[in-house]
């Protein structure tokens, strides 16, 4: 799958963060218009039970001879929604005095209704016509009069509707363009994250290039200082690859120049010294080979922290002592290992720690006069813990990772050595080592506190 059918996959962060406004947008104005819908109803029957309640009491404070008494139909046209139309039943000394829309027979009222609010249904050819009545009785001079209020529910239902639509319209008209606003300020708060994606995309990292650290804010330049740390890491990886392949190029051209040469003199004059020497030469190249193919090795089977696992410094070191042991008696050298009692335990790659061990040991073989001795020590402390080699030759004076005359892979194999030290989470380090010992390369990892 390339860069660009993944890029095409995700999805977008705007659309995310969008589909979450909107979302968020949706239930508010669900919210706004239940609340609209209740609120309006709720206003709508505070206000029609307040007025039969104010029509009772107005009725009971008139004479009843006064009163209109003519009937007068409800009503059918709702345009005005806040005029509502009542009903008025009136009775005195128990006797129904006014019927102002010929009710009480429809209704089955015959008698002055329970006082307070009660409803009723009228059933009709069309249908059943809901009710809401408000009975009240008169008092002192009024004692004898009671007065039944009544009003069309649907008319109050209307009203309600109305209310509720008047409360929620404004919401709905602002609510688009509270939405329109939203959808800009996201396009205008991403635009700088944006722009850092086309600043980083554009990066080359193994050009030297870093980021401008100058942003407006707090959170990009967090960012950026982990980007730059990130190529800045690359940087000196890289730097370390060319320099290594440098290292090899140089360790190469010298054995397979004389290769060259010693294989155009050999087919003139075969002699059994030109061919011993070109032999020396090419297993001098494949030395170089064979250290180069380990590594890529043991980088490959590493890679994942599975192949980590505990493993005695001490064990590895007694078994290349060992390997190396007819080496060392054939170049007359002298190996020996020292270790505590304790073993020294280290959770590393196996293969990569033999690799770096076996480096240091053939490096001490190779490069010290016969007779030298070599030692291989383990040791530990509370804080470090680590493995050397030292010896007691003499060597040239010059500085770690640096060429010497007449070297079979010196350089390339404390290369090697420093590669894996990194990886293996060490140092390598090199002195004098103590008395009598002249040489000393040193592994060395730090123990985290307790």
């Amino acid at each position: 799958m390339t860069a660009q059918s993944m890029h095409t996959r995700l999805p977008s962060l705007g659309r995310y963060l969008w589909s979450w406004v909107v979302g968020a947008l949706l239930v508010v104005w669900t919210t706004l218009l239940l609340v609209a819908w209740y609120t309006g109803h709720h206003e709508a029957e505070e206000i029609t039970d307040g007025q039969l309640e104010s029509v009772a009491r107005l009725w009971l404070s008139v004479e009843p001879n006064k009163t209109l008494s003519i009937p007068e139909p409800i009503a059918s046209d709702r345009a005005r929604a806040y005029v509502q139309d009542v009903a008025v039943l009136h009775w005195v000394d128990g006797q129904l005095f006014t019927d102002t829309h010929s009710l009480a027979g429809s209704l089955g009222i015959t008698q002055p209704p329970a006082r307070g609010f009660t409803n009723r249904v009228q059933t009709t050819s069309s249908g059943d016509v809901r009710w809401r009545v408000y009975a009240a009785a008169g008092q002192d001079e009024h004692a004898a009069d009671f007065v039944a209020v009544l009003m069309d529910m649907d008319h109050r239902v209307d009203l309600g509707r109305d209310m509720a639509l008047k409360l929620a319209r404004p919401a709905l008209l602002v609510l688009p363009l509270v939405a329109l606003l939203l959808w800009w300020a996201l396009r205008r708060g991403l635009s700088p994250l944006v722009r850092l994606s086309r600043d980083v995309a554009a990066l080359d990292g193994l050009g030297g290039q870093r980021l401008d650290t100058a942003h407006r804010f707090h959170e990009f330049s967090s960012t950026v200082r982990a980007i730059n740390t990130l190529v800045d890491s690359l940087q000196t990886q890289a730097r370390r690859e060319r320099e290594f392949a440098s290292d090899v190029a140089h360790e190469l051209r010298t054995p397979l120049a004389a290769l060259s040469l010693q294989a155009s003199a050999a087919q003139h004059d075969p002699t059994p010294e030109r061919l011993a020497q070109l032999e020396a030469t090419a297993l001098r190249a494949g030395h170089i080979l064979s250290q180069l193919l380990e590594l890529a090795r043991a980088q490959r089977d590493g890679t994942g922290r599975v192949a980590w696992r505990d493993v005695a410094l001490g064990d590895v070191a007694a078994g290349l002592i060992a390997s190396h042991a007819q080496e060392g008696f054939e170049s007359r050298h002298e190996l020996s290992l020292e270790q505590p009692e304790e073993p020294v335990v280290l959770h590393v790659q196996p293969m990569l720690l033999e690799l770096a061990l076996r480096n240091l040991i053939e490096n001490a073989l190779r490069h010290t006069p016969a007779g030298t001795q070599v030692v291989v020590a383990v040791w530990q402390t509370e804080a470090e813990a680590g493995v050397s080699v030292g010896d007691d030759g003499q060597r040239a004076g010059a500085p770690l990772l640096a060429q010497t005359h007449g070297s079979s892979g010196l350089g390339l194999g404390l290369r090697l050595v420093e590669r894996i030290a990194e990886q293996l989470g060490a140092t390598l380090q090199r002195d004098t080592g103590e008395a009598p010992m002249t040489t000393r390369f040193t592994l060395r990892w730090s123990r985290p506190v307790p």
